[in-house]
């Protein structure tokens, strides 16, 4: 992973002044940036130009390696986009069915996305929404306790849902 700013660092800067700040966070005022280079290259460190749009432009005494790998680390450790995953059931559903869709809800829940579970009823299935329940039930002694529940099943219309998402401890 790459740095998403890109900082202009030591021969990079063609600016005749710059505004100094060392590696301990102290402003040392506006120097020339030839004896701002010298500086940096007697503390072995980076003259790193950390704020180009002000005048003078700002430039930090940095070690650029070490900055670009902490960025790139921390931009890791973000949580990624979750999405939320719809699988569909139905009350009547067939083992391998069944089967089939617990393989996704399972790839889905290792991606670390949300999954909503939903029973669609049909006609007179509507009035028996205990079969939807016993398969969301099902669903969520299958999964464990690798799950949280984020909302309890419920019913609205002639669907039935819960979703539910991978407990992070």
């Amino acid at each position: 992973m790459t740095v998403q700013k890109k900082h202009r660092i030591n021969d990079q800067i063609r600016v005749p002044q710059v505004r100094l700040i060392d590696a301990d966070g102290e402003q040392l005022g506006v120097v020339p940036a030839e004896a701002a280079m010298a500086r940096a290259q007697e503390a072995e460190l980076d003259l790193v130009e950390v704020a180009p749009n002000s005048e003078p432009p700002v430039c930090r005494l940095m070690d650029y390696g070490k900055h670009a790998y902490r960025v790139a680390k921390e931009q890791k450790q973000r949580p990624h986009n979750t999405q939320l995953k719809e699988v569909k059931f139905r009350p009547k559903i067939d083992q391998h069915d069944y089967d089939f869709k617990m393989k996704h809800i399972h790839r889905f829940l290792s991606q670390g996305h949300m999954v909503k579970a939903t029973i669609m009823f049909r006609g007179r299935e509507v009035v028996h929404p205990e079969y939807g329940r016993k398969i969301l039930d099902r669903v969520v002694d299958e999964l464990g306790e690798t799950v949280r529940i984020d909302k309890a099943p419920r019913m609205e219309g002639r669907l039935m849902f819960m979703i539910i998402t991978p407990r992070r401890d």
